[in-house]
């Protein structure tokens, strides 16, 4: 179906129905309260990995001190009140693979290309509603069964997030690899098939969808970042699932894939040979680096637009910020070996790995350069969704930084497993897809419930949020520096990292007080839904058609026909207009209907709509850059 024929279709068709209470909320297939669901659940799970964050420090601030709360909180994995070191483990493993896979993909992508796609190509919603429906219950099914290996007898997987075997692929390894192991596994499974379904629906949605005049170079930039987000998760998602796979067979079924001599208690582990770990660190890693960009790329998207519509400019540089996208989707396929430098890897291939690693940061480094220019002499609204997308362009810049270091095959052999790449890696992935993640909460909170969230617990919330990251995993740099390992458990007994435990203590400090900053956040969320102020239509006053659309949650999203596009989505402040900001549905003056879009060929005869980059005798590179407004 052509773009037209299946996003401008007459209003009659869609209308609004009265829906029962499972319908509507719990197996909805409505985009908005899909976006909802992902949202409030990555909440949910992004507290409790937080908390178990704090759990973890406190052991390392004070690893000789008994705490009579978490006896009773965590039974015999907290004898006398201490943490017992096999569950230290697995708390750190389940806090890696809650907030990278369910808080900062799953709540990140699902809550923002669901609530925004449909509304911002003029949708009524997305291609297939009722597999939108299925990404959401894989997510919430993969959730359960992940919070379900907390409470197995011998704990949840305890090999870290990134799994390596063996301890990972040998039930026998340790107590964490045993079927809390394989509860992971599985939970990981469900949730790559939420992220495929979500993905193709999404790549559809914008190729098929978008509404009259809404050609690529029209949409916004937060569209443009979902729809590369998608492609990478289509096409690095599978590794990981395959890899997976494989680790089953080798636990379950008797295979050899990532084993080879393995002896366990001074008995040989296995009747077969020949397979190599290295094989698996490949293949988690061919998706692991591409998944930094399928966190990140949904946030500079959200803050594209955030910084656009309060610094009331243009976005600077519209085409070399999609150029920057697509680059770093290309090339974030080609680096996962610069997780890999002290493998034994080939010091030649090292230094290929090297040098593509130290030229994505080209594209990085245009986007952070086009995110100042745009705030340049702009006449900025310090809302509290501004303030954590700026705080993002602070954190992309101070964490990009240290990853030079890290690309350096020379300076990461000293690097690795240190407390420097916990830094990096929090500052630069973690902090700042959170910090985008927050600035789109209180962006388009106005949007999902028509009210708006408190400014001043918001501005609470930042710059506590904002001080504590930097607290939290700055010194973290210098610890790594002095070779400190991470994941160990206590630090007392080796007196060359024992002088660290001041910082150890600064910084747990740090992370309690930025804990504290999140339950503020989350009274002020759920409190706002019910009780916060009225929204207006359009309360940022800005450009893109979501704001076109009613407050009140009606089926199809506008009622009567969809808005027509004529104009991109950054008109702000223009000298030849009264207002400092023209939506993208709005005409230029003597701008007639039949001039948004030359003809192509016919649709359907219930519908005359074209649009200019139907035909497919355009070709890719147009369709990509033929940004004429």
């Amino acid at each position: 179906m052509s773009n037209v024929s299946s996003s401008a279709v007459h209003h009659e068709a869609h209308e609004h129905h009265e829906e029962g209470f499972i319908r509507k909320y719990i197996f909805s297939m409505d985009h908005k309260m899909i976006s909802k669901q992902f949202l409030i659940t990555g909440i949910i799970m992004g507290m409790i990995g937080m908390i178990m964050s704090l759990l973890f420090r406190m052991q390392l601030a004070w690893p000789n001190e008994s705490f009579g709360f978490l006896s009773t909180l965590l039974g015999k994995w907290a004898p006398d009140g201490k943490l017992d070191p096999n569950f230290y483990l697995a708390l750190v493993t389940i806090h890696g693979t809650i907030m990278v896979f369910y808080v900062l993909t799953a709540g990140l992508s699902g809550t923002f290309s669901n609530l925004l796609i449909p509304y911002q190509v003029g949708a009524r919603d997305m291609a297939s509603p009722f597999m939108n429906m299925l990404s959401y219950w894989f997510f919430f099914m993969s959730s359960v069964v992940l919070l379900i290996s907390l409470f197995v007898e011998t704990g949840p997987a305890s090999g870290g997030w990134t799994i390596y075997p063996p301890l990972s692929a040998l039930p026998e390894a340790m107590p964490g690899s045993g079927s809390g192991m394989t509860l992971w596994l599985v939970a990981i499974i469900l949730f790559i098939a939420s992220s495929l379904l979500g993905g193709i629906n999404y790549i559809s949605t914008i190729l098929n969808m978008r509404t009259k005049g809404m050609s690529m170079n029209r949409m916004p930039l937060t569209i443009w970042a979902f729809f590369f987000t998608a492609i990478l998760g289509l096409l690095a998602f599978p590794v990981l699932l395959g890899g997976g796979l494989l680790l089953i067979f080798d636990r379950s079924f008797g295979t050899s894939f990532y084993l080879s001599d393995i002896w366990v208690n001074g008995v040989g582990a296995l009747n077969n040979t020949g397979g190599s770990p290295i094989l698996f660190q490949h293949l988690f890693w061919f998706l692991g680096h591409p998944e930094v960009y399928i966190i990140l790329m949904p946030a500079l998207g959200i803050t594209s637009e955030v910084i656009a519509t309060n610094a009331r400019k243009p976005i600077f540089g519209y085409t070399a910020m999609v150029i920057s996208l697509l680059g770093i989707s290309f090339l974030s396929f080609l680096v996962w070996g610069h997780h890999m430098f002290v493998t034994g890897m080939n010091p030649f291939l090292g230094e290929v790995f090297m040098i593509l690693t130290l030229i994505i940061a080209v594209p990085s480094a245009v986007k952070t350069f086009n995110y100042l220019a745009t705030l340049w002499k702009g006449n900025i609204q310090f809302t509290p969704g501004m303030l954590f997308a700026i705080g993002l362009v602070s954190l992309f810049i101070s964490g990009g930084l240290t990853g030079i270091f890290l690309g350096n095959a020379t300076l990461d052999i000293n690097l690795h497993d240190t407390y420097f790449v916990v830094a990096h890696f929090h500052l630069v992935m973690g902090s700042a897809a959170i910090f985008g993640m927050l600035a789109g909460i209180y962006h388009w909170f106005p949007r999902m419930y028509g009210r708006y969230m408190n400014n001043t617990l918001g501005y609470i919330h930042f710059w506590v949020t904002f001080a504590a990251a930097y607290l939290v995993f700055f010194p973290m740099h210098f610890m790594g520096i002095a070779g400190v390992p991470r994941r160990y458990y206590q630090f007392t007994l080796l007196p060359e990292f024992g002088i660290w435990m001041d910082v150890n203590v600064l910084i747990t400090i740090a992370a309690i007080v930025g804990g504290s900053a999140q339950v503020i956040f989350v009274w002020n969320f759920f409190y706002s839904i019910f009780k916060g102020k009225k929204a207006p239509q359009n309360p940022w006053k800005s450009n893109t058609l979501e704001w076109t659309a009613p407050v009140e949650r009606i089926h199809g999203n506008w009622e009567g026909d969809i808005p027509t596009v004529y104009r991109w989505p950054y008109d702000y402040s223009r000298p030849d207009s009264e207002e400092d900001f023209i939506p993208q549905n709005v005409p230029d003056e003597g701008h007639s209907e039949e001039k948004v879009a030359p003809k192509t060929a016919p649709v359907a005869p219930e519908h005359k709509e074209v649009e200019e980059d139907n035909s497919v005798s355009f070709s890719i590179l147009k369709r990509l850059f033929g940004f004429a407004r």
